[in-house]
């Protein structure tokens, strides 16, 4: 079988943020492991405007070459690390748009979040989970949480504490057991859809 592929997606597109900087140590410390690929996804790459397909997500139609786009990229993973800010205790409106950009791309996979903030960005991966779920992205429960105070110089410079890294080993050996299995799931639906 081959290695699951899994996006680290950066959840903010706003100038100076840091997450840039969360979302690569998160892939250099994912690289080590042999189990699956992982890719950069920048959300800034895509320039996604607010949302402007006039037919719901859910019904695959989409009009807009952005949102093919998009929906060809989320599609070529089995599952997804969602690096995270907090913004007024929820999620970025960038991070949410892009999720609600495409649907069918996002079903039956599996998520792992790591968010920071002013208390380690709790309340946005809380309210990101809910999202999840609407869209059948199943989240694992390992998160791995930085705060703004002690895991950044000066609020800028990512200075994480080591223990960060026990953690995120901790999320990724459930994050790709769960990748692997719904890969499982997708194929079968698609073998049912074939048959019907």
């Amino acid at each position: 079988m081959t290695a699951v592929r899994i996006g680290i997606i950066i959840g903010s597109t706003r100038p100076g943020r840091v997450g840039d900087q969360v979302a690569r140590w998160v892939l250099e410390h994912a690289s080590a492991r042999s189990d699956a690929e992982f890719e950069l996804v920048d959300l800034a790459d895509f320039a996604l405007p607010h949302l402007d397909e006039a037919v719901p997500p859910s019904m695959g139609q989409y009009a807009q070459a952005h949102t093919r786009a998009w929906a060809e990229k989320v599609d070529s993973f089995d599952g997804y690390i969602f690096v995270t800010p907090e913004y007024n205790h929820s999620t970025s409106g960038a991070l949410k748009n892009a999720l609600d950009f495409v649907y069918r791309e996002w079903n039956d996979k599996a998520a792992g979040l790591v968010s920071y903030g002013s208390v380690g960005g709790t309340r946005a991966a809380e309210h990101l989970r809910l999202i999840l779920g609407e869209l059948q992205v199943a989240d694992v429960r390992q998160q791995v949480s930085f705060s703004l105070m002690t895991d950044f110089e000066q609020y800028t410079n990512f200075t994480p504490a080591a223990y960060h890294q026990g953690m995120l080993a901790t999320q990724l050996d459930q994050l790709v057991p769960w990748t692997t299995a719904l890969k499982g799931v997708r194929e079968a639906r698609t073998e049912l859809d074939r048959a019907a």
